[in-house]
């Protein structure tokens, strides 16, 4: 098999000896025996507005977000030991989210009950038995709401040899396998980060892109590699000079490069 890219989505397709691939762009993802899977979201879709029950009863989406960001992370199955350190983690930091204004929801494949019995042992991770667990999780026992979201991790199965949900976390912001996914105030996707059922998640990290998102939904800056909140940030290619010094009175710095091109622009907020 060879892994073919059309557009930005990545599938499995058979090759034939010197066959030729032409990249097409699709929407569609086709598997080891060419049947097609789930669609998933690209960049600047806009999120589902998807109905389902809860461990606070039944919501939508959109409803649920309200005008704050949101973060929704997806897991392969409760009672699992990967996906127990991580929604510990996200209990434990919740604080964190709450100050950035992001409202918080999980999703596993399992029933409603599950969930309530799993999050108790995910407090008791923590230590904190007495303490519900500070977020929803999405019961998703049909796997109806995987396949739609894009969640499905082929490679991963169950002892029934279903396919497992990656671990994924969507950020969401409404003003709205496990990949990660952000979305803006307009609740588009902004950011998808996937994670096999295998590999926990970095909680530093999604909270650093998070401070980084918010930022340049404000200003008209990107952030550089391994940036930090209060590090330099850089003024975006499309500002002239004289519009970036108008924009930072801090200052703007250039590093010069061999190019001679004045494309590296740093400035301090």
């Amino acid at each position: 098999d060879r892994i073919v890219q059309a557009g930005r989505i990545v599938y499995r397709q058979p090759l034939q000896a010197n066959q030729q691939v032409t990249p097409v762009l699709s929407r569609v993802s086709v598997g080891c025996r060419g049947e097609p899977t789930m669609p998933g979201l690209l960049l600047g879709d806009e999120f589902p507005n998807f109905e389902a029950d809860t461990t606070i009863g039944r919501i939508k989406i959109h409803d649920f977000l309200g005008s704050s960001w949101g973060i929704l992370f997806s897991h392969p199955k409760d009672f699992t030991p990967v996906c127990t350190t991580e929604l510990a983690c996200a209990a434990r930091i919740s604080d964190e989210f709450k100050k950035r204004g992001v409202k918080m929801i999980a999703l596993s494949i399992d029933s409603v009950e599950d969930h309530r019995h799993w999050s108790k042992d995910v407090m008791a991770f923590n230590s904190e038995t007495e303490s519900p667990l500070p977020f929803p999780i999405i019961a998703d026992d049909k796997r109806e709401l995987s396949v739609q979201l894009g969640m499905l991790d082929p490679d991963e199965r169950d002892k029934d040899g279903m396919p497992l949900t990656a671990r994924c976390v969507r950020i969401l912001s409404s003003v709205l396998s496990c990949p990660v996914f952000v979305i803006g105030p307009d609740k588009k996707l902004k950011l998808s980060i996937l994670y096999p059922a295998t590999t926990g998640r970095n909680f530093d990290e999604l909270l650093r892109v998070i401070d980084s998102l918010q930022l340049t939904a404000q200003k008209k800056v990107a952030t550089p590699v391994n940036w930090k909140p209060n590090d330099k940030v850089m003024v975006i290619p499309s500002l002239s000079e004289a519009e970036a010094t108008a924009l930072f009175p801090n200052g703007v710095t250039t590093k010069e490069v061999p190019s001679g091109k004045k494309y590296l622009r740093y400035t301090q907020l």
